[in-house]
């Protein structure tokens, strides 16, 4: 953990993990929709992906950004995050690692646009897709804000990254977008199987993932904050 290659992977993780999760994959097959109305153009349809993971990474980056800005840039505050953070983050994964081994209940919303913000995407042409992701990307539910103030904030803070940390996550987040595009544009045909195997894949990734967020979680209280070794 006290690696920044590890946290900057971390962080690209969190966003894969949570692109992959019930209420953002929800979102994200709304996204898949709207990119693939133009399938007849491999080259719009890859624009449009790249155009959709810009504005996800774009706003994540911003609320990041301005929380860990404002947190670092106060002295009194920085000095103690600075002093605390390492006791603050074990309970932090801890509770993040329940989440995502369901043992402590949250409930899901399915996301979504307005029909008018619908009509203003589609008004906006190929840069609707930005749009969409910007708002996707504030429709936090249980999980995305568990992973993104739960454990993207904090590792942001301990590593005084607010920059490269935030768009990291925002590019995970939209990974699986890009990934659909491209089958989108190359063969339909695989689109059905791929997304079948992400959702297994997305039970998997979250219980391992919240079985070491519990177990790295421990480690921090025990070593931080009651001082065990």
């Amino acid at each position: 953990m006290d690696n920044a290659w590890l946290g900057a992977a971390m962080a690209l993780w969190l966003g894969i993990l949570t692109s992959i999760s019930p209420c953002p994959l929800a979102t994200n097959i709304v996204a898949i929709s709207f990119i693939g109305r133009r399938v007849g153009s491999t080259r719009h349809v890859l624009l449009t992906g790249a155009l959709y993971t810009l504005g996800r990474a774009l706003a994540y980056l911003v609320i990041a950004a301005l929380l860990v800005a404002s947190l670092l840039s106060a002295p009194g505050v920085s000095h103690w995050l600075q002093k605390y953070m390492n006791k603050l983050l074990g309970p932090a994964l801890i509770l993040v690692g329940m989440v995502l081994l369901d043992l402590a209940p949250v409930t899901f919303s399915s996301g979504g646009v307005s029909e008018r913000m619908q009509r203003r995407v589609e008004r906006l042409g190929i840069w609707g897709a930005g749009l969409l992701g910007i708002v996707f990307a504030l429709t936090f539910c249980p999980i995305s804000a568990a992973l993104f103030f739960g454990s993207l904030v904090p590792l942001a803070v301990k590593w005084e990254s607010s920059v490269l940390f935030p768009s990291l996550y925002g590019i995970g987040t939209a990974l699986p977008v890009i990934a659909f595009a491209i089958l989108i544009a190359v063969g339909t045909q695989q689109v059905g199987r791929v997304f079948n195997a992400t959702k297994q894949f997305e039970r998997w990734a979250q219980w391992i993932t919240g079985g070491l967020f519990l177990a790295i979680g421990i480690h921090f209280c025990l070593a931080y904050i009651f001082e065990a070794f």
